[in-house]
């Protein structure tokens, strides 16, 4: 077989640690290059944990394709949504202090937290922060925070109570970046310091995980050991720095090593033991964080690849049963960079990837064949799999991103008639202006949000962003008033199945101020 340029990379690795074990190492060195090969990915690092003790942590690649320096099993990547668990735990460990309870209201403790809803205002617990429950729709709000913008904690609680419900209170799993922003602030507010204050103090350094930080700019100057994210585009990696949500706070702003998850999954296996012999928290809250509180149809797709019954969400862990054995874990993604995060507690294993390109299959790949091994189930060639649906997927997508022609072609009006500011009561000002000709949008809060304006069809538009990395093209339809000025807008994503749902245009409810 001709290997690729990545391939070649991807035999690069770091240091290993090894032991008796169920699961074969051997074995695992070949399936991580492989899907890296067949991905495309720069950079990729793996720890796995077995019977309390670290049988693999390597780093496979490089960090950046542009300086080809390698990964290693201390290369710092953004863990993203894998953050979650840890907002959970510093909860959890201030429950074990008497400091507050599962069952608190979120406005004991944030008196000025509101949503839409009063009555969900009033009954939202600290439980319902951590479990995607609370009504609001998926990445609802989340623009807020993404792609990186200058709005304070304050400025985001505020901005809450303008997003309505897209359910009823504790009817329905959505993903909630901002519930856990929230649960940050609560974290901070009980225990007198800022969430990265506390997380670092009162987690990462107990469990000894000493290049790990709560946010990328408090990673050491002198630590230049990180990876940087890439996008694939028209055939090319683009290597592509974000700051590793730092703005996501408590959602997902952490910095780690899989040297360092490694102690984090062997102190999940053991009930909140630390290797150290401490407890970080109890089981008993373990047990509640463990527990499903909320639960959604498992797929047809899931149960015959791994007989998946039920699927679930409980205090920041994602719950589900594979092939008989509770299995909790998390993904975790940012533009360029994707982790995951597996845990067979009755297998006492731990599984931790990390990785620099935004291809969730070649993690997943990974992860079925060390659970395929572990297990001792029928051999079955997980790579090639998921490499298959997940390129014919993206082929399909990019294939019906482009919009229709409009069946009923309309002229637009002069440019300066759409220009002005635009008014968000959630997310704040969006501006239109005509600069050489053409009309620009700039999202005034999100330095990446700028782009020009291109006519689709009368009084609708397409946003081509500056930035194309972000392949988050959207529509924007002006309402006009009777004397042909702007009096609102609304905008989606040209492609959902291309565009991250973070990027949530469709909540946005724009008018002129």
């Amino acid at each position: 077989m001709k290997l690729t340029k990545l391939a070649v990379i991807a035999l690069l690795a770091g240091s290993t640690f090894s032991s008796w074990a169920q699961v074969d190492t051997n074995k695992v060195d070949d399936v991580i290059k492989a899907s890296m090969a067949r991905f495309d990915v720069p950079g990729m690092a793996v720890a796995i944990v077995e019977n309390d003790k670290v049988i693999f942590a390597k780093g496979f690649g490089v960090t950046n394709l542009d300086t080809n320096k390698k990964v290693n099993k201390d290369t710092l990547f953004g863990i993203a949504s894998n953050t979650k668990a840890f907002t959970t735990a510093a909860l959890a460990k201030l429950v074990d202090e008497g400091k507050l309870s599962w069952d608190d209201r979120v406005i004991d403790h944030l008196p000025e937290f509101r949503l839409h809803d009063s009555y969900v205002t009033r009954e939202m617990r600290i439980r319902d922060l951590l479990s995607h429950r609370s009504g609001l729709g998926l990445g609802q709000g989340d623009l807020m925070i993404w792609p990186s913008t200058d709005k304070s904690v304050d400025e985001i609680l505020a901005g809450l109570q303008y997003l309505k419900p897209a359910s009823s209170f504790r009817s329905k799993y959505a993903y909630n970046n901002l519930m856990f922003v929230t649960a940050g602030e609560v974290v901070a507010r009980v225990a007198g310091m800022s969430w990265n204050d506390y997380i670092e103090k009162n987690i990462l350094q107990p469990l000894h995980m000493d290049n790990s930080r709560a946010g990328f700019s408090r990673i050491p100057k002198s630590n230049k050991n990180w990876a940087t994210g890439h996008i694939p585009m028209d055939g090319t990696l683009h290597p592509f720095f974000v700051n590793y949500l730092e703005d996501f706070r408590g959602a997902g702003a952490i910095a780690s090593s899989v040297s360092d998850m490694s102690q984090w999954l062997r102190t999940q296996l053991a009930g909140g033991k630390m290797p150290s012999g401490e407890q970080l928290f109890s089981e008993k809250q373990q047990a509640q964080m463990w527990h499903p509180h909320i639960t959604s149809m498992a797929s047809k797709s899931a149960f015959e690849s791994y007989h998946q019954q039920f699927r679930g969400y409980g205090l920041g862990w994602s719950i589900e049963d594979y092939h008989g054995f509770k299995k909790l874990g998390h993904g975790g993604g940012i533009l360029g960079m994707v982790s995951q995060v597996t845990l067979l507690p009755e297998k006492n294993l731990g599984i931790v990837i990390l990785s620099n390109q935004q291809a969730f299959g070649a993690l997943s790949a990974v992860t079925h064949e060390v659970l395929e091994d572990a297990l001792e189930l029928e051999d079955k060639d997980w790579v090639e799999d998921l490499a298959k649906s997940h390129f014919e997927g993206k082929q399909q997508a990019y294939a019906n991103a482009k919009p229709e022609a409009p069946a009923d072609y309309q002229p637009q009006l002069p440019n300066i008639n759409y220009t002005g500011t635009l008014h968000d009561d959630w997310y704040g000002d969006v501006i239109i202006e005509q600069l050489d000709g053409k009309l620009r949008i700039d999202f005034t809060h999100t330095k990446r949000l700028k782009g020009t304006l291109e006519h689709y069809t009368g009084n609708t538009f397409i946003v081509k962003w500056d930035e194309k990395l972000l392949e988050a093209d959207a529509f924007i339809r002006f309402e006009m008033s009777s004397q042909n000025r702007v009096n609102s807008a609304k905008m989606r994503v040209v492609s959902t199945q291309v565009t991250d749902f973070s990027f949530d245009f469709r909540n946005l409810h724009l008018k002129a101020k």
